[in-house]
Parts: structure tokens; sequence; C-alpha cells
């Protein structure tokens, strides 16, 4: 259908935001004949709806600023006619008539029209619950009335709990600024997680974000009744909510009911049918915005999207179209966004759960990179999901979450999939660098590295919901992650094969089984899975790594602690009263079990003053296991119930910190988030008695628990180093501190080769037999002179490793020899390997003792940990 362009045409516009204000501008813009009208049932015409939440959370303060353009501006600057509490109710479609009512007096006016554009937008869901209707305090948020209610509400009441029903963007927006307010928020969701555009694995981030901010999130239930005027919410498994308000979030409809009536086409929800020149049934009537049904760009079903940038976009195309320009909507990818207080959550094209429903093949590839330059003050991770087809490489969705940098990512990634790139281009794309900006290989270029690598044949991965079922069947997953790192937790049934060790290691795995490699976000996996297929192995790599794994994990046991906690309080309640055979106790149950707490986070000792911590330790910048370290280094220097507040960037020591204080007798007393940076208030316990570590045990072998049960046995650890490369002394010394920073008593004992590394750079000159020149000549004189295991490259090798250590913030050997020492770690100089090799005590550091196999064994009687490097 086509409209004829003539000039002096009457153009009425119903509804004066975001797409409406869009076109009418332009549309005068275009032309200066056409006569403009544009109605808006409302008082204000194209206001800030996005920032609606900011203003109620005290971020926006100015409220001016959300009025885009005033009805005076929009009529002095377009010559538009702007008529606002005028309502369109009827359209006299075969005499090209508006019928519109004056809400001021309620009058009725009749307005013809050459051409119609509808864009009246969407209204939030308010669905027939029991009570609603006599529920007070109860809003829902659209406009700037809606603002300035809840904004007032706030102000003069002074709510202590609130009550979001819905976990979609403006759900979670609203819980942040009720939050902001220092108003308890407990968050309603009728599926099992936040945000829909974004996935499950995504989501278990956001998730423990809005919980460590003090959001009380509910999944799996829905709100069936009000009660006693709407301060009590009664949901689905019979849970008693108060409350002082409630916020309706649950969605938005189209306002498509005029367009029904007039008989115009309509689909998905309900929503207006168009043509790619946003052209409706009738060839005079035109729709854009959140009332219009569209094509999904990815797999070209008809989806309904109601965002702001669209909307923006048709509106301007509408104009085109409408003035003879060859203009053309060619359907939605969906990017969002969202600030859920110091994290951005962001996403484009088609999630794991639309590409399963369309039935589209797709492989799914996980990264956890930093922000920035990991050296740079300030750096924080973020994880990325790339989803592709693996058949042609065409990139099918992303979605992004972090404190900084996602926002660009998944925009450069929209760019790249409105532009027809595939997967194996995204390693090509010349994206700015600078330390304070990004890396040398930004996290874009990393996904398509990865993903190309999968398309290329070079490696095969499994994802994180199927490593669970692998185990479970008797599969073989391989950990290749240091010791160290594993005590802060590992996927259960997985074996620890280091990295570093794999390649002496080869003869342990089979040729004719597939074995499955997992490390922390994926990359040494890939490493180990090039290395095993390059010997003959059948091997996959676990993507993402255990960072991806236990995210979900974590949160599903949070869900499951919260439903249990529920269920054994319900059964409190039912129980008769005081010799009576019925349930008075349930109401005041429930007020008392669910309200949200006003400082979460914070445990029994929350008396404490936090405000003035005994210590402050500033570990920002430190990756695993630097934070550890210094916080059980600091707590050694203080005395029991002094607390310590440690800062850390490091994006694993939310969880570490938590699993260390739990083994070690310390008590983790809160944990908060600020703009990407974990602030952590620990204080000094008497230690983990042999009673503790037994609860400990038991409280953590659990089915599919993200953290391995530990077997406690001797306290004590003792390590042979016996090698004199630097590559095995960085590992020893690894473990060697993990194991001190958790409370083991650690000896390491140097024997033949090792000897090397305990040499002084300064030794002095010593008599030695012709031997001993002859070794002193051959092998290094400190540890600063030790070459790599392999890929030494005639002393270049070391150099690298050394500059790598540098920019990823990992200490260099000599910082970890000092600290291994400063952490009590007792060093030992085989004496029979001394005698041998030419070594003087005069040419060892300070505070390395003389022993034999004697001295050694008597360690190791003691010892739950030996390792011999």
């Amino acid at each position: 259908m086509t409209l004829e362009i003539k000039k002096g045409r009457t153009i009425v516009v119903v509804g004066g935001v975001a797409g409406g204000a869009s076109a009418a501008a332009r549309l005068r813009r275009l032309n200066e004949q056409d006569e403009i009208i544009m109605l808006e049932r409302g008082e204000h015409i194209s206001f800030a709806n996005c920032g609606l939440p900011y203003y109620i959370g005290g971020a926006i303060t100015d409220r001016s600023k959300l009025l885009v353009q005033t009805v005076k501006g929009m009529s002095d600057r377009y010559r538009i006619d702007v008529r606002v509490r005028n309502e369109a109710v009827a359209i006299d479609r075969e005499r090209q008539m508006l019928h519109i009512r004056r809400l001021d007096d309620g009058s009725m006016y009749e307005q013809p029209y050459d051409v119609l554009v509808l864009s009246p937008g969407a209204k939030p869901i308010r669905p027939s619950i029991e009570g609603i209707e006599q529920a007070k305090d109860v809003f829902t948020l659209r406009n700037i009335p809606d603002t300035d209610r809840i904004k007032a509400y706030v102000d003069e009441k002074e709510p202590k709990r609130a009550v979001v029903i819905g976990g979609g963007f403006i759900g979670v927006e609203v819980a942040e600024n009720l939050r902001e307010r220092g108003v308890d928020v407990t968050l309603v969701e009728m599926g099992q997680q936040v945000l829909n555009p974004i996935d499950e694995e995504m989501a278990a981030i956001v998730h423990q974000h809005l919980t460590d901010h003090g959001v009380q999130l509910i999944f799996g239930e829905s709100v069936n009744a009000f009660e006693e005027e709407g301060k009590v919410l009664v949901t689905s498994t019979g849970r008693k909510i108060t409350t002082d308000m409630t916020i309706l979030a649950i969605g938005v409809q189209p306002e498509s009911q005029l367009a029904k009536e007039a008989g115009l086409d309509t689909g998905l929800r309900g929503a207006i049918r168009v043509n790619e020149q946003l052209q409706t049934s009738d060839p005079h009537i035109y729709a854009v915005g959140d009332v219009i049904e569209v094509k999904d760009a990815v797999n070209g079903e008809a989806a309904y999207v109601p965002l702001a940038w669209g909307a923006n976009r048709q509106g301007r195309l509408l104009a085109d179209v409408l003035n003879g320009k060859a203009a053309r909507y060619q359907g939605a990818y969906g990017t969002a966004i969202a600030k859920v207080f110091d994290l951005t959550v962001a996403s484009t094209g088609n999630n794991e759960k639309t590409l399963k429903r369309q039935g589209i093949e797709y492989r799914a590839v996980h990264t956890h990179p930093m922000s920035h330059a990991g050296y740079y003050p300030g750096a924080s991770s973020i994880s990325m999901k790339l989803l592709f087809d693996p058949a042609t490489g065409r990139i099918l969705g992303a979605q992004g979450v972090g404190a900084d940098g996602v926002d660009k990512r998944i925009d450069v990634i929209a760019t790249a999939m409105k532009g027809g790139l595939l997967v194996q281009d995204l390693a090509d794309l010349e994206l700015s660098y600078a330390p304070p900006y990004s890396s040398a290989k930004d996290p874009v270029n990393m996904l398509g590295y990865i993903a190309g690598n999968m398309m290329d044949g070079l490696v095969d991965t499994v994802q994180w919901h199927e490593v669970d079922a692998i185990i479970a069947e008797g599969g073989r997953v391989i950990d290749v992650r240091e010791p160290i790192e594993r005590e802060a937790g590992y996927i259960p049934g997985t074996e620890n094969i280091p990295l570093n060790e794999l390649r002496d290691r080869l003869d342990e795995i089979s040729n004719d089984q597939v074995v499955y490699v997992s490390c922390q976000v994926g990359l040494r996996g890939y490493v180990a899975a090039r290395l095993l297929a390059l010997h003959g192995k059948k091997v996959k790599n676990v993507d993402g790594g255990y960072k991806t794994y236990a995210a979900v994990i974590r949160n599903r046991e949070r869900q499951q602690a919260n439903e249990k906690e529920q269920e054994q309080a319900m059964r409190a309640a039912m129980k008769p009263s005081g010799g009576t055979n019925h349930d008075p106790g349930l109401k005041q149950m429930s007020e008392a079990s669910v309200e949200a707490p006003s400082d979460a986070g914070k445990t029994a000792s929350s008396q404490i003053d936090l405000s003035k911590p005994h210590r402050e330790l500033d570990a920002r910048g430190l990756q695993c296991p630097g934070p550890i370290l210094q916080l059980y280094q600091t707590l050694q220097s203080m005395e029991e119930g002094q607390v310590v507040k440690i800062m850390a960037t490091d994006p694993g020591f939310r969880s570490d910190v938590d699993k260390w204080c739990q083994r070690t007798g310390n008590e983790l007393l809160h944990a908060e988030m600020n703009k990407g940076e974990l602030i952590a208030y620990v204080q000094k316990g008497q230690g983990m008695t042999e009673a503790d570590a037994t609860s400990a045990i038991s409280c953590q072998v659990n089915q599919g628990s993200a953290i391995a049960p530990v077997q406690k046995t001797q306290e004590n650890a003792t390590l042979v180093v016996f090698s004199g490369d630097l590559d095995k002394a960085i590992a020893s010394f690894i473990i060697a501190t993990g194991a001190a920073s958790m409370g083991k008593k650690v000896t390491m004992f140097f024997t033949f080769w090792g000897l090397s590394i305990l040499k002084r750079t300064d030794a002095p000159k010593t008599d030695k037999d012709l031997f001993g020149k002859m070794f002193s000549m051959m092998l290094p004189n400190s540890a600063s002179q030790l070459p790599l295991s392999k890929m030494n490259f005639a002393g270049m090798g070391p150099k690298m490793i050394e500059k790598v250590m540098s920019d990823k913030n990992v200490d260099s050997l000599d910082t970890m020899i000092k600290n291994a020492q400063a952490a009590g770690v007792k060093f030992v100089a085989c004496t029979m390997s001394m005698e041998l090799m030419g070594v003087h005590q005069d040419e060892l550091m300070p505070g390395v003792e003389l022993g034999g196999v004697a001295s050694y064994l008597s360690d190791a009687e003691d010892s739950g940990l030996n390792l011999f490097i």
C-alpha cells in the first residue's frame, strides 16, 4: 500500500512522547506546508521515561531535567499544534475522522486527518489480584505524574519497607533507587531470574549483587492477594510479606485499544501490526513505538520490543516515509542496558532461551576479562557471553555484566551484528586501546578469538550446565588450576592436575576416553585442551570455567536456602499455639520472617562499629591469592576480636573471603560492593577448632555444591623443591603461601637444583673444591637467574614471564619468597645436597635452616599436604 504525497496535508499524531514527538519534529523539518497536530492524553510531552526511577532515588535532583521538550517550546520551534489533555477515543476510518475528548471538561470534538500516526505507547500491566482495588499505596511507573506520586510518598511517608513485583528493567531499577533512599526492598518475581533478556548464568551475577546491596529476592512465586489494605501481600506459596508500599512492575502491554476498535490488524500481545514502512492495515494510518509489533532482526519472527531507541528511530523513519524517502524499518535486535547498583547489565540479539524456542542451532562462548589493563588502577572483571551460528559464524546475540566497560562492548557487538560481521571478524576489529580504557586484546577481540578457534576446530567445549551430568555419568573432568586456587572452591567430582604439570603426566590420561578440562575462566582450559589434543587425546574445554559454573550453583543454593527457611517458618506457624488447634501465629510469623534486613550482609556481630576498624588494608589491583594473603598477614599481627577493613577489586574475592573466614575461624562481619570494589570487614577469631572443622565439612557436603567438601586431616604442609626452574619455583611459592594463609604450618625442603632458589645475590666468595666451582659456574647464582623448564629461549623466556607477571599485577618470585617468609613458611636446605653441590651456608639467604631427611620426615608426618616439585 502506498500513500499519495501531496502538499498541505493534515497529519495527526496521537501520543507526544518518544516516537510521536520524534515523528512530529522531523515531519516539520522535512515539510513546512503540512498541518501537524499532536495529541497527548497527559500533561507533558517528550519527557525522559527512562530517567524516572533515578529521580525517585535522588540521582536526578532537578525534575525539570526530565522534560526534554515543553508544549510551548515544541509549538514555537516547529509550528506544531500541540494539544495536551486531549484523548483520541475513536477512529472513523471511512471518513478519516478522529474523535477526541478534552479531559479537562469531558467535551468531545472531531478532527479530520489525511494521515494518522498512532504512538500511544504502552501501559503497565495491572493484574486482577484479590484485594488490589482496596489496597492503598500501590503504584505503577509510566509517566511524570506516577513519578511525582511515588517520590512524594517516599519523601513524606518515609516508608521502611517496599515490595517490587516484577524483575524486569523497571522493577530492578526501582528496587535499586528505593534502596538508595534507605528503604528495605523485597523483589518478587514469578520466574526464576531478573532481567529476562540475559540468561541464567549471567543473571546469577546480578542476583548476588542485588543481595549484597540488601535487596531480598523471591523467585518462582506470584502475588495472589493483598490483605489489610495492601499492608500484607500473600504469594502463591502462602508466604506473607509486610510492606509500606508496593510497586507493580510486572511488565507493559501496548495501548492498542483504539486501533483494535477501529479494526486495524493486531498481532503479538495485541500490538499493532505494521509493514517495513510502519504502515498499518489502513493505508492512511501508521504506527510507531511501544504500541507496534516488530520483526526480530535475528530470527525474523514477530516480536514485541518496547524500548526507547526503537520508538525514536521509528518516529524519524516514518517522517521520511511520509515525505517520499525510501526508508524502511528492518527490525529490532533488542539492544538494552540497565544500571544495577555498581553493575552494568547489557544485551543485544537473542538469548539462549529464545534460540532454543525457535529451534536455532547455536554455540555459546563465555569469558571474564578485565574492563581495562589489569595493572592500571580500577580494573574490574566483566563477564561476557556470545552466541553464534556454528555453521556460518553469524552473531546471534551477546550479553555482558560488569562494573565498567560493558556498555561499549555490547554496543560494538550490536554494531557488528547490524553490519553483518561474523564472529571471526570480531578478532579483526581495531578498537582503541590505552591502559585506562581497555587491553591490547579487547574483550570483544577475545570473544572473536575464542569463537574463531571453535569455528576452526581447534577446540570443542561443553557448557556449565552439562558438567554435573558428565561427572555423574563417569566422565573425567580435570581442573588445571593451581591447588591454592581450589581452596576457594571447585566443581565437585573434578580432579586436579595443574596446567604446568600436564605434559609430565600425559601417561595418566587415556587416548580412548574423552577428557574434560576446566580452569577459572576458560583460558587455561583452552591451553590445556590444545596441549592434550596435540598429544592425541580426546578433549573438551568447560567454557567459561569454574567462575561461570559457580555463579549459577551459588545462586541456586541461595534460593534453596531461602525456600527452606520459608518452609520451616510456615511449618512453625502452622503448629497449634497455646494448646489450641488453630494457627493465629501465621500472620505474625510471616511478618517477622520475610522482612528484608535493614543491614543486609551483617552477621550477629553487626553491633560492632564498622566505621572505626582497627586496621585498613588496601588490596585493590591484586589478583588471587594476593588479597587473601595480605588479609592473613594483617590478621596475624592483630589481637582477637579486632576488625580489619579490606578493599579489593579481585572479582573472586567476594566468595573467597567468605569461604576463607569459614575455614580459618575468623568472621566476615560485612561485605559490600561500591563502584566495582569490594569492601569487607573481617573480625579476627580464635582460629578453627576440630569441632569447627568437622562442622565446616558437614555443612559443605551438599549435592551439587559449588564448594567441594574439604577432607580435613592434619594441618601442616610440606613441599620438597627439587627443581631449579623459574616456573616451578613460582608454583611452589604460590602453593606454600596459599597454604600458610589458610593457617597451615608450611615447610619447604630445598634439595639439589632447588638450592639455587635460596642463593643470595650478594653472596660472599667461598672456598670450593673443583666440583663445587664447576657447579657454581653452571648453575644459577640466585633466584633472579632461574631458567624456564620449557621455552627458555636462551634466557628470553624468563624475561617474558616476568614482564607478563608485572603487567598482570602478579608478584615477582623475589616478592613471593619474602611473602612466604613473612607468612611463617619455614625454608630448609638439604645439607646432603649442599655437600654434593658445593653450596656453603654463607651463600644462602637469611632465615634458611639447615636440615636432612630426618628433619623433612619429621615435618611430613604432621602434614596433610605433601608435594614434590
